[in-house]
């Protein structure tokens, strides 16, 4: 086994500060943000693939652009570069997605990655129309991807569920290769849709020990089920020639943040139903001191930001060995992401990569 590095499409948004759009509920960027035209996302997607990204992430949700439509515009700029698209089950026929699954192959001859994001934020669900709640939703996710890989099988395919009935469903030319599917969430109810329908499970970055009981806990849910199942894991890095110079850069990213910022950008995410989230929330509790939770593990984004809220912080050994870390637990995708994402690209991609290769932890 060996590391799979990919890289992120800020499609929200990017910039040299944690604030902006995607820390509150306002689709209003604050100043110095770089709007994520196709232009400059394009600019962070060839530079990707000329630094040997294997792909890149998408987000979904209110305060980004469509991830399928923009990466599609994105893959006629690129040759090699993989797109990880990231959506949500509940709005979107799962005959139609493995449709447009199987056209998207098509269109950029087999460079589509999926990403099934369940959600765990109820007011965010119902602006897209999808009210129900948290466990049913995964409930729904399951049945989804069932649907799913049955019409990708080439004949037609019945499925009657709670959530779906689906009759004689068919994707006339199936996906070739068929996308492999990424799947997150920390919670009992997701749990057992990870092991039974995802090739990748995909986890925020939390402490090692933490990280290896997630892995045990969907490893022996597959298990059980005959399956198996490959790790990620998401992280934003910030790597220098120097540890002293990666602190400092870490240390910027806060300085224009106010504790009222903080404060209001918590008591949103608080309100999520995400277990994932509640978890990123609880490495920091809030406060600003104690930030690194683990040896070059550090817990600031995630005062303002949602989501992953971790980054590897210090000198490109520094962050090289805790990939090595995480890679010896058994985590194959390191999914990757700082600020700016153009700019945070080259120092990971002339500063890690080259470590990661000479410890022959890269492939060829």
């Amino acid at each position: 086994m060996t590391v799979r590095l990919h890289w992120f499409l800020p499609t929200g948004g990017d910039g040299r500060t944690l604030v902006d759009r995607h820390a509150y509920a306002a689709n209003r960027a604050a100043s110095g943000v770089r709007e994520p035209d196709i232009e400059y996302l394009a600019q962070i997607a060839k530079a990707a693939e000329r630094l040997g990204f294997e792909a890149v992430l998408t987000p979904t949700g209110t305060w980004c652009e469509d991830a399928w439509l923009t990466t599609v515009a994105l893959a006629q700029h690129t040759e090699r570069l993989k797109f990880l698209v990231a959506f949500r089950p509940g709005v979107i026929s799962p005959t139609l997605a493995a449709q447009m699954a199987a056209t998207y192959q098509r269109i950029t001859r087999g460079r589509l990655l999926l990403n099934v994001v369940t959600g765990g934020d109820s007011a965010e669900q119902r602006r897209f129309g999808d009210h129900l709640d948290h466990d049913r939703r995964y409930e729904r996710t399951a049945e989804f991807l069932s649907v799913v890989r049955g019409v990708w099988g080439g004949q037609p395919f019945d499925f009657h569920g709670e959530h779906y009935r689906v009759d004689g469903g068919l994707t006339a030319v199936p996906p070739d290769p068929l996308p492999e599917i990424f799947f997150g969430g920390s919670s009992a109810a997701a749990g057992p849709v990870a092991a039974e329908h995802a090739d990748v499970y995909l986890t925020w970055g939390e402490r090692p020990q933490e990280v290896k009981e997630k892995i045990d806990w969907i490893r022996s849910l597959a298990e059980e089920r005959g399956r198996t199942v490959t790790f990620g894991i998401r992280l934003h890095t910030i790597s220098r020639d120097s540890a002293k110079e990666a602190w400092s850069a870490a240390d910027r990213l806060l300085a224009d943040l106010d504790d009222a910022s903080i404060a209001t950008a918590q008591s949103l995410l608080g309100a999520s139903e995400s277990v994932g989230q509640q978890r990123m929330l609880a490495l920091h509790g809030g406060s600003r001191d104690k930030l690194e939770i683990s040896p070059n593990l550090w817990a600031g984004v995630g005062l303002v930001r949602g989501g992953a809220g971790t980054a590897l912080v210090g000198s490109h050994g520094d962050v090289a060995d805790r990939i090595e870390e995480y890679h010896a637990l058994g985590i194959e995708h390191f999914v990757l992401s700082g600020y700016p994402h153009l700019e945070e690209a080259y120092w990971f991609g002339e500063g890690v990569t080259p470590e990661l290769a000479a410890r022959g932890l890269l492939a060829p």
